[in-house]
């Protein structure tokens, strides 16, 4: 049976985030729940999972946090060495919680991190996100607003900004969204469901495709919600060439879509000789690009 919903919604339009000022301070022990200000964000809680080997961004992460935190509780759970775990409880808002990862079986650190989140969690409507994600008081909205009526919604990303790794990345974003959806650095998912299943496992590369997959073989829907479009900070040179290998497995996860790459390579054998067919494969590229760009009115 297909769980699968796409969502055809009017778009989230991206908003500014606003920066504050991040207070000094230490966290020795977890904080009260933080009352939501809309009754749309009543029951929902933010998880951030957390390891970082340098702060470079700190600041502008504690930013976001503070305002975050004004709109629903914050969860980040930290798995940094301790030096660093120190820093981050004084630089984050007093209303975070930041706490350890609790042990757990598995060698993808994030897994263990949003586990221990959504353990830890008393509302049943958990927004996962990267350290790199900037989600908007709006589009949590709607991604909490979603699931009452889906176990696990999978939104879109776009970058904040476009060095040139980013919009190299961005080409991959429009055609998979073309092709059924991107895979975000952010999801919701129902507590209940993924503790219900007994969690997901932590001896993936691919931990959000894993995550779906768990809450859909627990009987969940997935909502792929196309219209809700959230901001990312694009990565730095070294992150983003770090990742190719990362991406390439991400590929050996989705079969389907692993098999069709592979026939490009015949493909471009047969274009060597004939220029014209390089311009035609590339016109196909770039209008599958665009229909991507304008599924559910989203270009702006």
């Amino acid at each position: 049976m297909d769980h699968t919903v796409t969502v055809q919604a009017v778009p989230v339009e991206a908003e500014a985030v606003r920066h504050h000022g991040v207070p000094e301070k230490t966290v020795p022990r977890r904080p009260p729940a933080v009352p939501a200000t809309s009754a749309a964000l009543a029951d929902a809680r933010y998880v951030l999972p957390l390891r970082w080997d340098d702060d470079a961004g700190l600041a502008g992460l504690a930013r976001y946090l503070a305002e975050v935190v004004t709109w629903l509780p914050v969860t980040v759970v930290d798995g940094s060495a301790e030096e660093l775990f120190t820093a981050h409880r004084r630089a984050l808002p007093e209303a975070v919680e930041h706490v350890r990862p609790e042990p757990r079986p598995g060698r993808n650190g994030k897994v263990a991190g949003v586990m221990t989140g959504v353990r830890r969690a008393r509302e049943d409507r958990i927004v996962v996100a990267d350290d790199d994600v900037r989600h908007t008081r709006r589009s949590l909205e709607r991604i909490v607003g979603l699931l009452g009526h889906a176990e696990v919604v999978r939104p879109q990303n776009y970058y904040l900004e476009l060095p040139w790794q980013a919009r190299w990345d961005s080409g991959r974003t429009l055609l998979n969204r073309a092709l059924g959806g991107d895979w975000p650095g952010t999801l919701g998912v129902r507590r209940s469901v993924l503790l219900g299943a007994g969690g997901y496992d932590g001896d993936v590369l691919f931990e959000n495709l894993e995550l779906v997959r768990t809450v859909r073989a627990a009987g969940g829907r997935e909502c792929v919600a196309l219209d809700v479009l959230v901001g990312r900070v694009p990565p730095t040179v070294p992150h983003f060439l770090g990742q190719r290998v990362r991406q390439a497995y991400d590929d050996f996860a989705q079969p389907g879509r692993l098999l069709a790459e592979l026939t490009l390579l015949p493909l471009l054998g047969w274009c060597v000789r004939r220029p014209g067919r390089w311009i035609a494969g590339a016109v196909v590229v770039c209008g599958t690009a665009e229909a991507g760009r304008r599924r559910e009115r989203s270009r702006r």
